[in-house]
């Protein structure tokens, strides 16, 4: 049986992104986007279970039986891990995401210039959105990269787990997981605004009484950075508002109106070379998109992005079709992805 440490190696070397144990398949590696087998044979439901298994100690496993799932970060001399250990049919199995050692930087991550203006913003919130693995987090890390590489500023994150450790450079970046440094998001992020921060980046809003903290922080002088399950930009203001009770809905669009500064929704999108590129769109707040937050539905910020390029403002067709043009992406993953915003 594959050993952990030869796993992990094995999946390095590969670049692999995910990996997965699975009772009645191969081994799984997600490379590219796509999930490729590295073992000839089917695992048997013991394999499985003693590969899942072999991540945890023995503590670990008495708790794992007890609550059926057991989530933890692994780091060793080769690298950092997030794992989720759980039973899927009767079977136990795992899912491993390896973890970057160091935050990527916008550069590196090829993404706009105005997400590094919006990574310089005093104040505010600014909000990185998309689906499930589009890389909201590390496009995330990455602007609290330029902002602890550029300016002398407090960084307080929250997170759940920590996926990127930051060093500290010109600025201080302080970082609190869930679980460990704080009870939840909402205790963190309370307790954040005592402790003199210039930026505050919360891993994701999850629940109504975060993001009105986060909303009230981003309004009196903090700079806020999160992420938030969303399909697309304008659906925005509908997912917020459904964690709200309805008598909250208009102090919670005059919060959002007042303290949005920016959007950025992203998508990871397969190259040619079998690589992962971000397709974004942005949209930057202007005083038109504060009136649709406080009045109107979210579908009328697609406008507002189709028509404020001179803002900086970036669609999602424009974004896929300058990955076309440069030949970084095929013409049948471009229509595949525009065809969910056109």
């Amino acid at each position: 049986m594959i050993s952990r440490k030869q796993l992990l190696e094995h999946a390095k070397t590969q670049q692999a992104t995910d990996i997965h144990i699975c009772a009645g398949a191969p081994v799984l590696f997600r490379v590219g986007g796509k999930l490729v087998p590295i073992t000839k044979e089917k695992l048997t439901a013991e394999q499985s279970r003693d590969i899942s298994l072999e991540l945890l100690t023995e503590d670990q496993q008495a708790e794992f039986k007890k609550n059926l799932d057991y989530d933890l970060m692994l780091a060793d001399e080769i690298g950092r891990y997030r794992i989720n250990v759980g039973y899927f049919n009767g079977a136990v199995g795992s899912t491993i995401r390896i973890l970057p050692t160091r935050p990527r930087t916008l550069q590196e991550l090829s993404l706009p210039d105005i997400v590094k203006d919006l990574a310089g913003r005093t104040k505010g919130l600014v909000l990185i959105t998309g689906s499930t693995s589009q890389g909201k987090t590390t496009t995330m890390s990455a602007m609290i990269d330029e902002i602890n590489s550029t300016c002398e500023k407090h960084v307080i994150t929250i997170e759940d787990p920590i996926e990127y450790v930051h060093i500290n450079k010109v600025g201080v970046v302080r970082q609190r997981e869930v679980g460990k440094d704080t009870q939840s998001f909402y205790t963190g992020l309370r307790a954040a605004l005592r402790q003199d921060p210039d930026v505050i980046a919360i891993g994701e809003m999850r629940d109504y009484e975060t993001i009105k903290i986060a909303l009230a922080a981003a309004e009196t002088g903090v700079m806020v950075l999160s992420t938030l399950h969303v399909i697309s930009i304008d659906k925005i203001i509908e997912r917020l508002l459904s964690y709200a009770p309805a008598t909250d809905e208009g102090q919670l669009r005059f919060l959002l109106a007042e303290s949005l500064q920016g959007m950025i929704h992203q998508e990871l999108i397969p190259t040619v070379k079998g690589e992962q590129r971000v397709a974004c769109e942005v949209l930057v707040v202007t005083s038109a998109a504060k009136n649709i937050i406080r009045r109107k539905g979210g579908f009328f910020l697609r406008s507002v992005i189709e028509t404020g390029r001179k803002h900086g403002m970036i669609t999602m067709v424009e974004s896929v079709n300058a990955l076309l043009d440069a030949g970084t992406i095929s013409e049948g993953v471009a229509k595949s992805v525009l065809s969910n915003y056109t």
